[in-house]
């Protein structure tokens, strides 16, 4: 399900249009972290219940990738 507007309503869509809206988003957040426009346009919550690999690979996507230092997770609770 995908929006074509913030206010607009869910419509379904296929596999490739969802993940171009994805992308097309994660891109424009990613642009917005560079130009220093919006430093917390990304952030990522992790979860205590993964793997160590994969909250590895979140906070790599989310430093490396995304550009962002915005990443939490609930190991502390």
């Amino acid at each position: 399900m995908v929006r074509d507007s913030k206010q607009g309503e869910l419509r379904p869509a296929s596999w490739d249009e969802a993940l171009a809206k994805a992308a097309t988003g994660l891109g424009a957040a990613r642009a917005q972290i560079a130009d220093g426009s919006e430093p917390n346009a990304f952030g990522m919550f992790s979860c205590s219940k993964a793997t160590n690999e994969v909250n590895y690979l979140g906070q790599k996507f989310c430093r490396m990738v995304m550009g962002s230092n915005n990443i939490d997770s609930c190991n502390r609770t």
